[in-house]
């Protein structure tokens, strides 16, 4: 039922998307091309601030400037993603009163949205790949691996729409989960390994075994894997990431199936 009424309205799905990503450009003088200079000026001011204190003569780090994009581009989609998507059913609360179309629709183009404004963006990561290759300094280990790179992104797009499920839920019935979520995601931020590596977190076996059930860990991991150090992906961060993201939306979809008829109510 799900996938047919999907193709029902995947040209209303379309519509919405491309509208998404004009909205997000609409009022800069340089539109789409930030999508290419906020993670490029961002991930060279981190590497400027944290390279000689996380980066610097660790035998682990193959090429710090890489890993930190890795990282970063990766949360951004995240962090991107699913705030919009939480804030998806508020925003088309005039459209929802008077037209009727699946609401799932709205979180659904928002985590689409993103994702293309991300895999854009992944060319800056492309590019810092090709810089160092030319250059012969700390390249990058590309073999056969890089063609598994889908598999992350897949993983951290089910996360996406879960999480962003989720929270287009609670928004609507508890509008301060946008200010909490936006903490959350700054603890994020910091207790995913995007500037420092894994090891170098200091703490209790607790405070490592946490950061650990994060599963934007595993999925950065595994991106890292297939494109900056050429090895086969990690079996139990797969197993793992996997699993948590398919349960969140499982969740998720059910728990916004069960809500949406009293969204009206509240939006």
């Amino acid at each position: 039922m799900f996938i047919k009424e999907l193709r029902a309205y995947r040209h209303l799905l379309r519509e919405i998307v491309i509208k998404n990503i004009k909205i997000q450009y609409r009022d800069s003088a340089l539109g789409i091309l930030w999508t290419f200079l906020q993670p490029l000026l961002t991930t060279l001011v981190l590497v400027f601030i944290f390279q000689n204190i996380f980066g610097r003569n660790n035998p682990a780090m193959i090429n710090y400037p890489i890993y930190l994009l890795c990282g970063r581009l990766l949360y951004e989609f995240y962090s991107q993603s699913t705030k919009r998507a939480m804030r998806s059913i508020a925003n088309a609360a005039s459209v929802i009163k008077k037209v009727k179309v699946p609401k799932y629709i709205y979180p659904l183009a928002n985590v689409i949205s993103n994702f293309i404004t991300f895999l854009i963006s992944l060319l800056v990561l492309v590019g810092f790949t090709l810089f160092y290759f030319i250059i012969g300094k700390n390249p990058p280990v590309i073999n056969w691996h890089i063609l598994l790179t889908p598999i992350p992104l897949l993983v951290l797009f089910l996360l996406c729409l879960g999480v962003g499920l989720i929270l287009s839920v609670l928004s609507v019935f508890f509008k301060d989960i946008e200010y909490l979520y936006d903490v959350f995601c700054v603890l994020l931020f910091y207790f995913t390994p995007i500037f420092y590596l894994p090891g170098d977190l200091k703490g209790t076996t607790a405070l490592k075994m946490a950061q650990m059930a994060n599963p934007l860990y595993g999925i950065v991991e595994m991106f890292r894997d297939c494109v900056l150090r050429g090895v086969m992906l990690n079996p139990r961060h797969l197993l793992y990431s996997l699993g948590f993201s398919l349960a969140l939306l499982l969740i998720g979809g059910l728990v916004f199936w069960k809500k949406q008829d009293k969204f009206i109510l509240h939006i």
